[in-house]
């Protein structure tokens, strides 16, 4: 084991004391997506949900309804509407830097066809970070932003700092960078995401990919971990020994489904917990809440919010 490794280790099994606000209250926003909706007033949030019973709301890839997705822009409306915990996307540059991105490719979401129209497929990991941040990351979601770059996992962290918010980091596409866990791990020790009073207190990480959620749990035990999918119910054990969360999609869920993961108990002695993604209107978002879900992962957070409230 690395002395690197080892470290990373010891500061997720520390008991450094940590105080999480929530985040202060902030002007509310309109949508400026197609097919996002607007609700009749954002009010904060708890950070633990809505009340005792209420699943947790969580922005995906920031406010995605209302800002580019996994930009800064996106983490400062979740902010605005009043949203503690953000989701978003890492993966690995070509010299190591690790940035936000949703595609394991760039054209989507930024202007790298104009800026290299040469370097097709515009694969993340064949760029440099440098590279990376002369694109521009906001125009295509809206010429108010415009420039708005790719972010790196440390400005993330930064901004997610300065507004009180938390964490559910999901490792986009792990086997295309081989060592990734430890990567990112490094970087959140050394922002001091690793210090938390409990697992899951300010930070989550979750993939599709179950090798690597078990890495992640090999390497930093106290972190809380979720596994993106829906497992045949015999084997959520199996996923239990390494994940918190098992994170289906809202189309995969029956209320007998989440009962049957939620009966479970998970590497931390806890539950297990169902978060479900992508829920975008309140008539979803309330029939899902009804199924008993612990978490909703939505591009409009406060839209969903609105709904469980009323």
């Amino acid at each position: 084991m690395s002395d690197t490794t080892s470290g990373l280790i010891g500061w997720a099994l520390g008991a450094v004391a940590l105080t999480v606000l929530p985040v202060a209250s902030l002007p509310g926003l309109s949508p400026q997506s197609a097919g996002a909706a607007s609700s009749d007033g954002v009010r904060p949030a708890a950070t633990t949900g809505l009340g005792f019973d209420d699943p947790l709301v969580v922005a995906h890839r920031g406010a995605s309804g209302y800002a580019p997705e996994n930009t800064l822009a996106a983490a400062e409306a979740a902010a605005q509407a009043h949203t503690t915990w953000v989701e978003t996307d890492v993966q690995r540059t070509s010299d190591g830097e690790l940035v936000l991105m949703h595609d394991e490719t760039l054209n989507r979401t930024t202007d790298v066809e104009e800026v290299f129209p040469d370097r097709a497929p515009w694969r993340v990991e064949d760029f440099t970070a440098e590279e990376i941040s002369r694109l521009d990351a906001g125009s295509w979601f809206g010429e108010e932003f415009a420039g708005e770059p790719v972010p790196t996992l440390e400005e993330f962290l930064d901004e997610l700092d300065g507004n009180r918010q938390r964490l559910l980091l999901e490792l986009k596409s792990p086997s295309l960078y081989p060592g990734i866990e430890a990567d990112i791990l490094e970087e959140l020790d050394e922002q001091g995401w690793l210090r938390e009073w409990y697992p899951g207190q300010r930070l989550v990480l979750q993939s599709f990919e179950a090798d690597s959620v078990r890495t992640v749990h090999e390497l930093a035990p106290r972190v809380e971990t979720g596994f993106l999918g829906t497992p045949p119910v015999d084997e959520i054990a199996e996923y239990a020994e390494f994940a918190d969360q098992i994170n289906p999609r809202h189309a995969d869920l029956s209320a007998e489904y989440v009962e049957s993961v939620q009966s479970l108990r998970g590497p931390h002695g806890r539950p297990l917990k169902v978060y479900t993604w992508t829920v975008n209107d309140g008539e979803l978002a309330t029939r899902v809440a009804g199924l008993g879900v612990d978490g909703i992962i939505s591009d409009v957070p406060d839209v969903v919010r609105s709904a469980l409230r009323d």
